[in-house]
C-alpha cells in the first residue's frame, strides 16, 4: 500500500464529527511509514481542513467530490466546474420540487435562506438521530452552517451570470424519497452532469470529471503511484467511484449494504475507529 484515500463524514469522522485519537494515530503511523494520505470528501476545502487541523493532521485534500484537487503543498492542481446552464437547470428543477439547495463556488457556498437551511437540517437530524434533544440538534445544524461558511443570496440567476464565479457542486435536500427520485430522474440525462449522494435525504450534482475515483487516480499518478497500490475508504454513494477504482476498496461498517458489496473489505463503523482498524490490518500488505 502506497496511498490511502479516505472520506471524512461517516468514515474518518466519528459521530461527533471529529477524528478520534485512534484514527489519527493510525494515519500518522502510515504516513511515517512512507504511505501517502489524501482526504477525499464532498466538503469544501475550508470545511475539510477544519477537522484535520483540530486533530493536528495535515494531508492533501480532494474536495467537493473531486471537483478540486489540492496537492501536498496546498496548491490547486485541477478543478472541474459545472457548466452554468446546467446549474440553471438544477436550480429550476430543485425549486419546482421545493427542495432546499446549496451552491458551492470558488468564492463561497450560497443558499437562499439561513432559516430554510436550519429547518431542513433540523428535520434531517431529528430523523437520523432521534436520541438527540432539540437543543443538541439545533446546535449541530448551526455548526454545519458555520463550518461551510454559507452565505445567503436572493438571485441565483445573477450569481450564475457572474464571470468571476465558478460552480463546483450543488447539493440539494429533501425528506421525501419520492421527490429525490423524481429530481434524479429529471436531471440524470442532462449533459455534463453526474449525480450522487453523500447521506440521507440529499443529492449531489457535479461535473462528470468531478468524481472521487477520477481525482484519486490523478492524485496517485502525480506521485507515481499505481492504483493497485491504493486503498480507498468510504461509506456512501459519492465514494463508490474511488472504492471501485482503488486496488483495495474498503467500506465502513456503517455503509449501505450495496456499497459493502462493491468493496474488497468491510471494516468497523466510524464510531468504532473503522479507518484505524483497516489501516492497521492492511498496512503491511
Amino acid at each position: 500500500m502506497q496511498l490511502i484515500a479516505t472520506d471524512l463524514d461517516g468514515t474518518l469522522l466519528n459521530e461527533n464529527h471529529e477524528i478520534s485519537a485512534e484514527n489519527r494515530q493510525a494515519l500518522q503511523m502510515a504516513k511515517d511509514n512512507g504511505v501517502e494520505i489524501v482526504v477525499a470528501t464532498g466538503r469544501s476545502y475550508s470545511a475539510a481542513k477544519l477537522p484535520l487541523r483540530n486533530a493536528g493532521l495535515d494531508f492533501p485534500i480532494i474536495c467537493l467530490n473531486g471537483a478540486k484537487i489540492y496537492d501536498k503543498a496546498e496548491q490547486l492542481i485541477r478543478s472541474a466546474p459545472l457548466d452554468k446552464q446546467t446549474c440553471r437547470e438544477i436550480q429550476q428543477v430543485c425549486q419546482q420540487n421545493n427542495m432546499y439547495f446549496e451552491v458551492f463556488t470558488n468564492k463561497a457556498t450560497y443558499s437562499e435562506s439561513r432559516e430554510k437551511f436550519l429547518e431542513v437540517m433540523i428535520d434531517i437530524m431529528v430523523s437520523a438521530f432521534p436520541h438527540l434533544s432539540r437543543e443538541d440538534v439545533e446546535l449541530e445544524a448551526t455548526n454545519r452552517f458555520q463550518q461551510e461558511r454559507i452565505e445567503t443570496v436572493d438571485d441565483f440567476e445573477a450569481l450564475f451570470d457572474r464571470e468571476d464565479i465558478e460552480v463546483y457542486k450543488m447539493l440539494a435536500f429533501s425528506m421525501d424519497d419520492t421527490t429525490l427520485e423524481r429530481v434524479r430522474e429529471t436531471l440524470e440525462k442532462a449533459p455534463d452532469l453526474t449525480i450522487t449522494s453523500s447521506g440521507l435525504s440529499n443529492l449531489e450534482f457535479n461535473h462528470p470529471d468531478a468524481q472521487k475515483g477520477i481525482a484519486v487516480e490523478l492524485f496517485a499518478k502525480k506521485y507515481g503511484i499505481k492504483m493497485k497500490d491504493v486503498m480507498a475508504i468510504g461509506d456512501n454513494f459519492n465514494d463508490v467511484s474511488m472504492i471501485k477504482a482503488a486496488g483495495f476498496g474498503v467500506a465502513m461498517g456503517n455503509a449501505n449494504e450495496e456499497i459493502k458489496a462493491m468493496a474488497n473489505f468491510t471494516t468497523r463503523t466510524n464510531r468504532e475507529d473503522g479507518v484505524a482498524y483497516a489501516v492497521r490490518k492492511f498496512l503491511s500488505k
